[in-house]
């Protein structure tokens, strides 16, 4: 129900999920009044890999985690998470309130042991394919300990959805050399470097999209203002281009000339295939998907909860971070 759009894009996209896969079953999890009709004219309701969950509340976009918690306990966010406990459903995918979601996932699931806090994890396109990046906005103050749950759980991350058997790791800082950064940074580095993680030290800003290292490790503050200025800089180059090609005829037609080098660049760098992000280190897969998805992009975040569940990443990031705490007893989490 969540989204700027709610079940018009959910419900279709849940319609090409099962085209996508045989294997799966979908809950649509939300206010039934307002499912059935949709379902009834995209032929679903007979559909016997789809079912609806009644929940008779909505959390809004802009409400308080808090008031989510206390006071909208039958919303289909809570419902859909409360599915996720109780082993009826492998993962949870919702493009509603990002707050509502982490706090109601924590609360509901719990944290891994040996993890302070959930992360947000999401994949960045790169000149050489794409990386990973955590966190990305649900951990504005975070110590050197939660930069290393960060590390390994981005890494876990990485092996699972890319197949990738030894991911590399990178910290994002100031600089490269190891004199620069804040404490916490510098602490975190040592940290990492002690774990058995395919650790590249520091790395700056630039090294995220020119794909230096398949996982990036940050606060959440750094790494939300890293997306969302990356997300401003495609938007005005997207827009610089368009009027630049739009300025007389001769520029026109250098952009019939130059349409399939355009599409293809387009294609690369369109954030549907990156919609998606996890919310890593709770006993349980929760998949947020940007408010503002479309069909294919809400469709994205469904194939990465397929993935996680195929994987079984919480399990996976549950032995890690075991096998670290066995190795590293001093390090208090």
């Amino acid at each position: 129900m969540g989204g700027d759009f709610g079940p018009d894009v959910t419900v279709l996209a849940a319609q090409r999920a099962l085209k996508f896969s045989k294997d799966i079953e979908l809950v649509l999890v939300g206010q039934q009044e307002l499912l059935e009709p949709l379902l009834k004219e995209l032929n679903l309701t007979n559909e016997p890999r789809l079912s609806v969950h009644h929940a008779s509340q909505v959390v809004g976009m802009d409400e308080s985690p808090a008031i989510a918690l206390k006071k909208k306990k039958d919303s289909s966010m809570r419902v859909s998470i409360n599915l996720v406990k109780e082993g009826l459903v492998g993962a949870c995918v919702s493009a509603g309130n990002t707050g509502a979601l982490m706090a109601t996932s924590k609360f509901v699931l719990k944290t891994i042991p040996g993890i302070n806090r959930p992360a947000i994890c999401t994949s960045l396109p790169t000149t050489h394919g794409h990386t990973h990046m955590l966190d990305l906005g649900a951990n504005i103050d975070c110590s050197a300990e939660h930069l290393l749950q960060f590390a390994v759980m981005g890494s876990v991350l990485a092996q699972s959805v890319d197949e990738t058997s030894n991911p590399t790791v990178g910290l994002l800082n100031i600089g490269s050399e190891a004199i620069k950064g804040n404490e916490t940074v510098k602490k975190a580095n040592a940290l990492i470097e002690k774990t058995s993680l395919n650790y590249k030290g520091f790395i700056e800003g630039d090294d995220i999209y020119t794909g230096t290292v398949d996982v990036v490790v940050s606060d959440g503050f750094v790494g939300n203002v890293s997306l969302k200025t990356a997300e401003g800089l495609a938007s005005m180059v997207n827009s610089v281009l368009k009027a630049a090609f739009k300025k007389n005829i001769f520029t026109k037609m250098a952009a019939l000339v130059a349409m399939p080098v355009l599409k293809a660049v387009r294609h690369t760098l369109d954030p549907k295939q990156y919609n998606g992000a996890s919310l890593l280190g709770l006993n349980g897969i929760v998949i947020k998907s940007h408010g503002g998805a479309d069909v294919d992009s809400f469709l994205n975040a469904i194939k990465i909860a397929i993935i996680e569940i195929d994987k079984s990443v919480p399990d996976r990031i549950n032995k890690e971070i075991e096998q670290y705490l066995q190795n590293n007893e001093e390090v208090t989490v």
